[in-house]
């Protein structure tokens, strides 16, 4: 498949994505556009204010947010669907999900996972959401998030050693953390190894990567 190929179907399902978003929201737009991703983005559109006015979102709408924002080519904008996920149903499973799409998704589905965790991680307003909580108290369990980002990091690692992606490469990379103390005793030896190959990577981005971590020092 040709570059310009694998866009166009990235933008195609993008817009099924915001579709189904849409269609749950029971939102009725005529998306302008003469292009895939130029309704993709009118869809996107119409649903943010929506999606964060609303007190409460329906269960069956947070698989469609977290396709919609993986599958969102553009990495600012993917922020519309996750950030009324992060407040509708908290922090923690939003991350979990993003974890899932690590381990098991395709290789643009992994990057769109990198550039939806970037949002993921966005800090919460009472004042910004409906979906926060009418009196301003949010449980804590709902944005625990030691266990997922956890998580992340040992997928990332794996997937840096697994895939042959350059581009999947780079990104898992430069979203993990440059401290060693960052990472669990149980991962230590798995970021060692991958400290060592990002020392060797071909890829200049993954070695300056390795760098930093080395200048870091411990």
């Amino acid at each position: 498949m040709t570059d310009r190929a694998e866009d166009t179907e990235m933008a195609r399902t993008f817009l099924a994505c915001a579709a189904e978003v849409a269609r749950l929201l029971a939102v009725d737009v005529d998306a302008p556009g003469t292009t895939a991703k130029g309704r993709a983005r009118s869809l996107a559109g119409a649903v943010r204010r929506p999606l964060l006015e609303s007190p409460r979102l329906a269960d069956e709408l947070f698989a469609p947010l977290m396709a919609a924002a993986v599958h969102d080519p553009d990495p600012s904008f993917c922020r519309w669907f996750v950030e009324p996920a992060l407040y509708s149903f908290g922090r923690r499973r939003v991350l979990e999900a993003l974890v899932a799409y690590l381990r098991s998704g395709t290789d643009p589905e992994r990057v769109g996972a990198t550039r939806a965790w970037y949002w993921a991680h966005i800090p919460l307003c009472a004042d910004r959401s409906a979906a926060y909580a009418p009196d301003g108290i949010r449980a804590a369990s709902l944005d625990a998030s030691q266990e997922a980002t956890e998580a992340w990091s040992e997928a990332s690692m794996r997937v840096y050693a697994e895939t042959t992606d350059a581009g999947v490469r780079y990104r898992v990379l430069r979203m993990l953390p440059v401290s060693r103390q960052a990472y669990s005793p149980r991962l230590q030896s798995l970021f060692e190894t991958t400290l060592s190959a990002a020392r060797a990577d071909p890829d200049e981005c993954n070695r300056r990567w390795a760098r930093a971590v080395d200048g870091a020092g411990s």
